[in-house]
C-alpha cells in the first residue's frame, strides 16, 4: 500500500450510472498509459481539458468520447504525474477503461490510496487529509463547513503556534546542557515556568471544545421516552417531518425501536422512538420496554414526552424517575388542548422543561434549539468547533499531560530541576503533537486511518 513507485488507477465516481464518471491514474506511467489508451503520439498539455475519442480494443472494443486532463508532477494533487480521464458514465465504460488502464500497466489503487499519496508528497498533512474523508462523509452542512476549515489548515496552524513556543523553549534549554562548562542558563526557571503555562493555555482552550467538535463530526443517539400514548411517534414523526412512525389512538401501537437520522441545527442525530414505558402483560410489548430502556441507557440525550391534555400517571412519574441521572430534555406535548396539570415536581428545572404541540407544529423550533445546546453543553454555536477527531483529541490530552508533569516537577524544584528533566517532558509533548500533523507517523497508524477512506481518493 504504501508503494509509490508504481502507477495506480481506480473510478474515482460513485457506482452506478450517471452522465460523467472519472477516472484517475496517479503514478510514472500515468502519461504513458493513457498515451496508450488514446493512441495520441503527442504529449497532453499540462492541466488543459483535451478531447480524444478511446477505442478500447484490449477491452472489448469499448469506444467512448472523453476529456483528459493531464497534470504532471509536482504541480498535482498527489504530487505525481496524474491524469483524469471524464467519460460517460455508464458503468461499462468506466469498467472498460479501468480493465485497459491495467492491461497497460497500472495497479488498481486501494482506499485512500491517492490521498496517501498526497500526503507522502507533502502536499497536505495528516489532519488535512483526514479531513478530506470528514468532508466525503459529511451528511449536514455544519460536518461540511468543519471539515473543510480543517482541509484549510485552521488547526495545522493552531498546531504549529504551540509546536513553536515548545521548539524555542527546547532549543534554549539544549543550549544550557551543550555549554555545561560555562555554567549559562539559557532560560531561567521564571522564564520556563511562564511559557509552559502560555502552552498548557492553548492546548486547553483548544480541548475545551473538544466534545463539541465530537458532536459534529460523529453525531449523536437521541431516545424519545414516555408512557404510552402521549405523543412520542407524533414528535418523531415532526421531527423528521415525515410520516415514518405508525399513530394510533390504540395504546402500545410501537413495539420496536424505530431509528432514522435527522438534521437538527447541523449536528447529525439518531433519533430513537420507543415502545411506551409501562408494566404489561403483553409478551411481544414487553419485549419493546426492555428495548427501550436498553436504548435509554446509550443515548446522548432523552426526550422524556408529557401529556398535558390528561393528568400525569404513575407511568409518567416512573419515566420521569428512570430517566432523571440521564441528560435529558423534558416535552411537554398537546398544549393545543386544554390543560390538565400546569406544573411538574419542584425539583424539575424549568429550563429542562419544552412546550410543543406536535399538531401545529408550535415549540418545534425552541425544541430543536434546546436539543442542541443540550447535547453541546453550550448555550449557542458562536463558532465552529476546531477539534473534532478522537485521534487528535488523545494525542493533545497527552501533550498536555507530558506538560503538566514538567511544570509540576519545575515547581516543585525549581532552580535545581536539571535541563535533562524538563526536556524530557517537552519532547514527548512534541512528539504528541507532531503524531497529529503526521511529522511522526507509523506506517500501522497510516493504514488504519486510510483504509477507511473510499476507492479513487
Amino acid at each position: 500500500m504504501f508503494s509509490t513507485s508504481d502507477t495506480i488507477v481506480a473510478i474515482a465516481t460513485p457506482p452506478g450510472r450517471g452522465a460523467l464518471g472519472i477516472v484517475r491514474l496517479s503514478g510514472p506511467d500515468a502519461a504513458r498509459i493513457v498515451a496508450e489508451l488514446s493512441g495520441r503520439a503527442t504529449a497532453f498539455a499540462p492541466r488543459r481539458a483535451t478531447f480524444v475519442r478511446l477505442a478500447l480494443r484490449t477491452a472489448g472494443d469499448v469506444g467512448d468520447e472523453v476529456i483528459i486532463t493531464s497534470f504532471p508532477a509536482p504541480r498535482s494533487s498527489t504530487g505525481e504525474d496524474c491524469i483524469e480521464i471524464s467519460a460517460h458514465g455508464s458503468p461499462v465504460v468506466l469498467a472498460a477503461i479501468l480493465r485497459a488502464a491495467v492491461q497497460a500497466g497500472a495497479r488498481l489503487a486501494e482506499p485512500g490510496e491517492f490521498s496517501l499519496r498526497t500526503f507522502l508528497h507533502g502536499k497536505r498533512d495528516l489532519v488535512q487529509a483526514e479531513a478530506v474523508a470528514d468532508l466525503v462523509d459529511a451528511v449536514t452542512p455544519r460536518q461540511a463547513r468543519v471539515a473543510f476549515d480543517q482541509l484549510q489548515g485552521t488547526l495545522t496552524t493552531v498546531i504549529g503556534a504551540i509546536e513553536s513556543d515548545l521548539f524555542d523553549l527546547v532549543a534554549r534549554l539544549e543550549a544550557s546542557l551543550d555549554f555545561p562548562e560555562e555554567g549559562y542558563h539559557f532560560v531561567d526557571t521564571g522564564e520556563a515556568s511562564m511559557a509552559l503555562d502560555r502552552v498548557l493555555q492553548r492546548l486547553d482552550s483548544v480541548l475545551a471544545d473538544a466534545a463539541r467538535g465530537r458532536l459534529v463530526r460523529e453525531g449523536a443517539i437521541v431516545t424519545l421516552a414516555g408512557a404510552p400514548n402521549v405523543g412520542k411517534s407524533s414528535l418523531f414523526n415532526a421531527l423528521l417531518n415525515t410520516n415514518r412512525a405508525i399513530v394510533t389512538p390504540v395504546p402500545g401501537t410501537t413495539r420496536d425501536l424505530l431509528t432514522e437520522r435527522v438534521d437538527i441545527h447541523g449536528l447529525s442525530l439518531a433519533l430513537v422512538d420507543t415502545a411506551g414505558l409501562r408494566p404489561t402483560e403483553d409478551v411481544i410489548e414487553q419485549e419493546g420496554v426492555r428495548r427501550a430502556e436498553g436504548s435509554l441507557a446509550v443515548s446522548d440525550l432523552v426526550l422524556v414526552v408529557l401529556d398535558r391534555s390528561r393528568p400525569l400517571h404513575v407511568d409518567d412519574a416512573r419515566v420521569l424517575e428512570v430517566t432523571a441521572a440521564r441528560p435529558r430534555v423534558i416535552v411537554v406535548n398537546k398544549t393545543d388542548l386544554p390543560a390538565a396539570w400546569n406544573q411538574l415536581a419542584d425539583d424539575i428545572a424549568l429550563s429542562s422543561v419544552v412546550e410543543v404541540s406536535v399538531r401545529t407544529g408550535d415549540g418545534l423550533a425552541a425544541l430543536a434549539t434546546r436539543m442542541a445546546a443540550e447535547l453541546s453543553q453550550a448555550a449557542s454555536w458562536r463558532d465552529e468547533p476546531l477539534v473534532t477527531n478522537v485521534r487528535h483529541v488523545t494525542l493533545l490530552e497527552q501533550a498536555r499531560d507530558a506538560l503538566s508533569r514538567c511544570r509540576l516537577a519545575l515547581a516543585g524544584a525549581g532552580a535545581e530541576l536539571p535541563e535533562e528533566f524538563l526536556l524530557a517532558d517537552i519532547q514527548e509533548a512534541q512528539d504528541r503533537l507532531q503524531e497529529i500533523t503526521g511529522r511522526r507517523s507509523a506506517e500501522d497508524l497510516l493504514r488504519h486511518i486510510f483504509e477507511r477512506f473510499c476507492i479513487g481518493k
